[in-house]
């Protein structure tokens, strides 16, 4: 396998529309790499830049210490799954899966061994003789891995892969791509929307906004230790809580109640606070109108309104009598507070 390095890439629709901008990452040999971001953020475009499916507006893109930027995708040696499997109807699994190496000269026995064993490890052996639409949603994008695999290229691009799958297949499908991985030791670059894809699948998450990188770190770092408000907001599930605060004279103000501060410099803050750090208590500092009880099993997640009118979302312990109307206190663990800056980057402090 090998490492993928992009150097200051940028791509421009039309004359102003920015879809990447000075995007700089390395992504190390047999590394799981996940870009999540929002719609639009570019998150596809990166995956098209490297596969050469789009020309990049500035910068290069490396595969090894090869300069690929100008090369066609033929010659890159990459292999890309789509969302939407993008298999032959009109073939078998079996020859869905050989294509490539076909077109490749390579001996029929070769190719015969290369997709036996590859449908082998996928589970999808019983299937090699039937066509697309003889197979379910699952079976088909098991067909486009596999197709994929038996190319042995140097790097997987995977774009939204399991976002046609419903909710159990999902997580079944992904745990194969974690053991894949893991048996493949490939470098691998994953695009998702999904935070429980990002979380459970990179080695690093990659978020992005409007083109531009905002972190790049291991999943527990990001989600620990955002480096911003968008992205602390934007991983988790349910989403990190945001209150308007003030500090003064290490007191941190909000929800119109105090409570004493380690450190801090004085003045206008934003702070969040995860839901399951939301601790519900009778003598809590802070108090809220509960609206919505989501009761999952495991736990419940109460939703509501404190005095000050901003919303609050606490992971709450299944047992927990609460019920909507009801007035609750709770406090925060002021170990896992995150502050952020007001001005336009709104970054940690």
């Amino acid at each position: 396998m090998s490492s993928v390095r992009f150097e200051a890439v940028s791509k421009v629709y039309g004359t102003d529309s920015k879809a990447l901008s000075d995007f700089t990452l390395d992504v190390e040999d047999g590394e799981f790499v996940v870009l999540v971001g929002p719609s639009g953020c570019g998150k596809s475009t990166t995956l098209r830049v490297l596969a050469g499916l789009e020309e990049a507006t500035t910068g290069r893109v490396f595969i090894e210490d090869t300069d690929i930027t100008d090369e066609t995708p033929s010659k890159r040696d990459i292999a890309m799954v789509f969302q939407n499997y993008a298999l032959y109807p009109h073939m078998t699994v079996f020859d869905n899966m050989a294509f490539s190496l076909k077109m490749r000269k390579m001996p029929k026995e070769n190719i015969k061994q290369l997709v036996t064993e590859t449908a082998e490890v996928l589970g999808i052996s019983e299937y090699l003789n039937r066509k697309p639409k003889e197979l379910s949603g699952g079976q088909r994008q098991r067909v486009a891995l596999g197709r994929a695999i038996v190319r042995q290229p140097k790097v997987f691009l995977f774009d939204e892969p399991l976002s046609n799958l419903d909710a159990k297949l999902r997580v079944q499908m992904r745990n194969e791509l974690a053991r894949l991985h893991s048996k493949l030791k490939a470098t691998m670059i994953y695009v998702t929307h999904d935070q429980a894809e990002a979380m459970t699948l990179g080695d690093r998450i990659v978020v992005l906004k409007d083109g531009f990188i905002q972190q790049v770190a291991p999943p527990l770092e990001v989600y620990n230790n955002p480096c911003n408000k968008f992205v602390a907001g934007f991983i988790g599930s349910p989403a990190m809580n945001f209150f308007k605060a003030q500090v003064s004279n290490e007191t941190l103000f909000m929800v119109k109640s105090e409570v004493a501060l380690a450190d801090g410099t004085d003045g206008q803050y934003t702070v969040g606070i995860r839901p399951e750090d939301i601790l519900v208590s009778d003598s809590g500092k802070f108090s809220c109108s509960v609206e919505v009880v989501e009761t999952l099993g495991s736990e419940k997640v109460v939703i509501g309104t404190t005095v000050s009118d901003e919303l609050v979302t606490a992971r709450c312990r299944p047992d927990l009598d609460v019920h909507p109307g009801d007035d609750v206190s709770f406090d925060i663990d002021m170990n896992k507070l995150h502050l952020f800056s007001l001005d336009g980057a709104e970054d940690k402090v």
